[in-house]
């Protein structure tokens, strides 16, 4: 067994650069070896802040480098396909931001480079590794709420891309609801058969989406292969805070997750209490970005298979195909997954 985990992170916007310092800093046994971004400049200077020996322009130098054991890509999704078939062909490991790829037709090409060189990948939802989550799960498995019944999701955010982003994002089923469809899936411990959805745009400065067919405001309402239902309300809207929650429904109970409490101290004034909200996503899933890549490295020390692999990421691409079918036609679609071996 080796001692370090040699890596390389490829893209090093803000989410690859916290991959970058949790692997240079915090998970134990990794080594980050070399940092990759095609942008002038950013590879250098990264390195350089994390004390990093190797950087590089091109991702093919990361592929070809006999030292490195496994690869973080956190490149635009149009490039996920490409980037995990060159991975897994170069005898890379591989952690995939999510979604595991753009379209249906690439995650399977993908999973088929995957399994033909025998390649360990783990797809980055981070929610299933965030403690709240993680205890959830734990606790409808033990069945302290009964037989599950129905699923609610919040996602809101008032961070809104910028156009460019919002142009190649994949639209906000794929880009934000997916985190959603994938922790229904994760705490039901159950498929969704069929989806239907709707939004809009709520904001007059957002009215730019309209040309690239998304919203700013949507809305699923799912089945599950049991009878079971939920809903998601997924918000690019959200001035007050960074707000995700979750709540499962049971035959003997209910159990509510997460909180937009940045601290739990209530603040008592003459203009009554109050306390402080999460404004953005690195403070709400800070230890949850930290914990996916711990169990990522100790998958790779051990041989095991991750508790979120291609297989969930394929699963959760095509419940956001489906809803943005639906979205896009005005009609229920039928979601054909088999049980996830």
């Amino acid at each position: 067994m080796k001692e370090f985990i040699n890596c390389a992170v490829l893209g090093l916007g803000r989410l690859g650069y916290w991959h970058a310092e949790n692997l240079a800093f915090k998970v134990k046994s990794a080594k980050l070896v070399s940092v990759i971004d095609p942008l002038e400049g950013r590879a250098e200077q990264v390195a350089k802040e994390l004390g990093v020996e190797k950087w590089s322009r091109n991702p093919i130098d990361a592929f070809e480098d006999d030292m490195i054991d496994a690869v973080i890509i956190v490149t635009p999704t149009s490039t996920h396909a490409e980037m995990i078939k060159l991975a897994a062909k170069n005898g890379k490991q591989i952690f995939i931001e999510k979604p595991l790829t753009q379209h249906l037709d690439e995650a399977d090409e993908a999973i088929e480079v995957i399994r033909k060189y025998n390649t360990i990948c783990q797809v980055g939802f981070m929610r299933r590794f965030d403690p709240a989550y993680a205890e959830a799960k734990i606790r409808i498995a033990a069945g302290d709420i009964g037989v599950p019944l129905y699923f609610k999701g919040v996602s809101r955010d008032g961070n809104v891309p910028h156009e460019e982003f919002i142009k190649h994002s994949g639209g906000i089923f794929l880009d934000v609801a997916i985190h959603d469809y994938d922790i229904a899936r994760f705490l039901m411990n159950q498929e969704i058969t069929s989806i239907s959805s709707t939004g809009n745009i709520l904001l007059e400065s957002n009215k730019f989406m309209k040309k690239y067919n998304d919203v700013d405001q949507g809305l699923s309402y799912f089945n599950f292969e049991s009878g079971a239902a939920g809903d998601i309300e997924t918000m690019r809207v959200a001035p007050y805070a960074y707000d995700i929650r979750g709540e499962v429904v049971g035959t003997e109970g209910a159990i509510q997750i997460g909180s937009m409490r940045n601290n739990d101290v209530k603040i008592f004034t003459k203009k009554g209490s109050m306390h402080d909200l999460i404004q953005d996503f690195p403070s709400r899933f800070q230890d949850a970005y930290l914990l996916e890549m711990i169990h990522f490295i100790d998958c790779l020390k051990n041989g095991e298979r991750p508790a979120c692999t291609e297989v969930d990421g394929k699963a959760a691409l095509e419940i956001a195909a489906a809803a943005t079918k639906s979205f896009n036609t005005g009609e229920t679609v039928q979601v054909g997954l088999q049980k996830v071996k």
